[in-house]
């Protein structure tokens, strides 16, 4: 019982700070009731939002950060809407980090505010809280005009993981925007259904290459299919390495044993990352036919790549073990 009195006379001196005239120590007292735990202090940082220094309030926003629930959620909304641009910003990063799932109550009603930073800030934090009522709004925000807000909706709905949303999320897959499309993309490696492969495979034919990077990233999680094989090995002729090199991985988890002539030229290029993965991928298929581009590299200058060639080349001397 005493750690318990002590708790709320550190809260009655600490409200007490809060009407100091100097919003330094105004500040440290936000600190303070930050580190202290205690769930009764998210009302005390939820009354800071009258007081009339932005920086106070920022430092209150950023405190909440440390709680969870619906009081706190509550209280970052007010945060969220601040007409100052640092202390909006705060709220949202704390929103971001909200876990329990009944905090969603007080960020639904944002995701329609005419604020593109509003409503996206308030969806963003609505993903990881992955409650199934979200769906429709996140759904509804996909017709905004804001990029962003669009992107945001997308991350909520793959977030969910149902099946329902796939026809959205596809939709959401031809965007005006690419950021959105990536993000729909990368959505829509939770499902296993036909139409949820076909748009990621057509993905890696998006004008922007950080789609088609996303496509071969996601497109492993898929069933293996002709179809998703043939589109990763044209893309292992893309003009970006970033998208050569996750092809490349992709071929490998799936032990695409036509692919070695294919990826293996891969350890001549110049990017180490590219030449890593491409030591990676022949491992994983270990077939005898990629030693001979594995062999030249085992001397790499580069310690990871070198490390990926000889774990390589024992997968095949393993493959060729069993097999004899």
């Amino acid at each position: 019982m005493s750690e318990l009195f002590e708790a709320y006379d550190d809260l009655d001196d600490l409200r007490e700070s809060l009407g100091s005239a100097d919003p330094g120590e105004r500040r440290v007292t936000i600190m303070e009731l930050a580190d202290l735990g205690e769930p009764a202090a998210v009302g005390l940082l939820a009354a800071v939002i009258t007081d009339a220094d932005a920086g106070v309030r920022e430092q209150a926003a950023r405190a909440l950060g440390e709680y969870d629930g619906p009081e706190a959620s509550s209280a970052l909304a007010s945060y969220l809407i601040d007409p100052e641009k640092p202390v909006a910003e705060a709220a949202a990063y704390s929103i971001a980090e909200l876990k329990d799932p009944a905090s969603a109550d007080a960020l639904v009603p944002l995701v329609s505010n005419a604020a593109p930073f509003v409503a996206a800030s308030a969806l963003r934090g609505l993903r990881e809280l992955r409650r199934p009522d979200t769906l429709q709004p996140a759904l509804q925000a996909l017709s905004s005009e804001h990029n962003l807000v669009r992107a945001e909706a997308v991350g909520v709905i793959g977030f969910l993981k149902l099946e329902e949303a796939v026809p959205a999320l596809k939709s959401a897959a031809q965007d005006s925007d690419p950021r959105v499309r990536r993000a729909a993309v990368s959505a829509l490696a939770f499902s296993q259904v036909a139409a949820a492969q076909e748009t990621v495979v057509a993905s890696l034919a998006d004008e922007d290459w950080m789609v088609r990077e996303m496509a071969a990233e996601t497109l492993v999680r898929s069933p293996k299919t002709d179809a998703g094989l043939a589109a990763l090995r044209n893309a292992i002729d893309d003009d970006y390495w970033q998208v050569r090199l996750k092809a490349t991985r992709s071929l490998g988890k799936f032990r695409a044993f036509d692919a070695v002539d294919l990826i293996g030229p891969g350890l001549s290029h110049e990017q180490p990352n590219l030449r890593k993965e491409t030591a990676a991928a022949l491992g994983e298929i270990a077939m005898p036919e990629g030693r001979k581009y594995l062999a030249p590299f085992i001397d790499d200058n580069d310690p990871d790549v070198r490390k990926n060639v000889r774990w390589a080349l024992s997968q095949i001397e393993k493959t060729e073990s069993a097999q004899a």
